[in-house]
């Protein structure tokens, strides 16, 4: 990444605003899944999802002149999309099967921290704040081990745990592949990871068990707008601008916007040790963005 290529002042108000779009788009997401959920399967409702806006987001850019992705990055794009969106988000999606929304949200915080880790195998090392804010992070993760919930579903707890492994890896890994410029990358991956959870979703067998309602379908459409279009764009800039450490710091700011959307809409609930995991998270986030900064 050749940083000299970009206005600093641009690029840093073009952060921020990703930054925003990331946090609020996709911290909403987790209440609108777990809605999506009661009526549709949730290898389907997301494969259909990503699948259907890579489509259009690549016919849009196509027509506005953008250059097809060649074979080898279709292929790159296909490895990313799967570590992304099957690994990632429709890990998510199956685990809001049995967990909260918000304490979901929680366990996805780890996210960062293992991207950290798995930005060394490429020496792409972080500095100290950093290593502060995701330990700090860590040890806000630890105490939902205290949570009833997660514990009453340790398979759903598992699922979670693997999501933000696999779209960790993924992040970091996008680093180093041959894929397309600008929003293109994007729409390719999303294109391969939504037929990828497709296909997984028909061999597994599941089915429509009841005729979705406007309430599910009003969902879907949200995700693929808001949580997609919206969120996934703007992700996808912010891995071409900044460390994953920080692209990823979505995952402490989500928590919060998640916990409280649940609890405001779908009553539920949260004790006192959710409550001081999500004070001890959204503090270590201080400490990353403070790092990147530095650096």
């Amino acid at each position: 990444m050749n940083d000299t290529a970009f206005d600093p002042k641009r690029t840093r108000t073009g952060v921020i605003a990703a930054l925003l779009a990331v946090y609020l788009s996709w911290g909403s997401t987790y209440l609108v899944i777990r809605i999506a959920l009661q009526e549709l399967p949730p290898f389907f409702m997301m494969g259909i999802r990503f699948f259907l806006v890579g489509i259009g987001l690549y016919v849009v850019l196509w027509l506005r002149g953008a250059p097809a992705p060649t074979g080898r990055q279709w292929g790159n794009a296909a490895l990313i999309g799967a570590f992304l969106f099957l690994g990632g988000s429709a890990g998510v999606a199956y685990a809001e099967q049995s967990v909260g929304s918000g304490l979901a949200a929680l366990v996805i915080a780890t996210t960062p921290l293992w991207t950290v880790l798995f930005s060394v195998i490429w020496k792409d090392r972080p500095s100290r704040l950093e290593w502060a804010g995701l330990l700090l992070g860590l040890l806000g993760i630890a105490l939902l081990n205290l949570d009833n919930d997660l514990q009453a579903s340790p398979l759903g707890f598992a699922a979670l745990v693997l999501a933000a492994l696999s779209w960790a890896f993924g992040s970091v890994w996008s680093r180093q592949l041959s894929l397309p410029k600008g929003q293109m990358a994007g729409a390719a991956q999303m294109i391969c990871g939504g037929a990828i959870v497709l296909l997984v979703s028909a061999m597994i067998g599941e089915r429509l068990l009841v005729v979705p309602t406007w309430r599910s379908i009003g969902a879907v459409v949200y995700l693929a707008i808001v949580g997609s279009l919206i969120g996934f764009t703007a992700y996808v800039y912010l891995l071409t601008r900044v460390r994953p450490a920080l692209a990823t710091s979505y995952a402490y700011v989500n928590p919060v916007i998640a916990v409280a959307l649940g609890v405001w809409i779908l009553d539920e609930q949260i004790g006192r040790h959710g409550i001081l995991a999500m004070v001890i998270i959204v503090a270590s986030v201080a400490l990353v963005v403070l790092g990147q900064r530095r650096s």
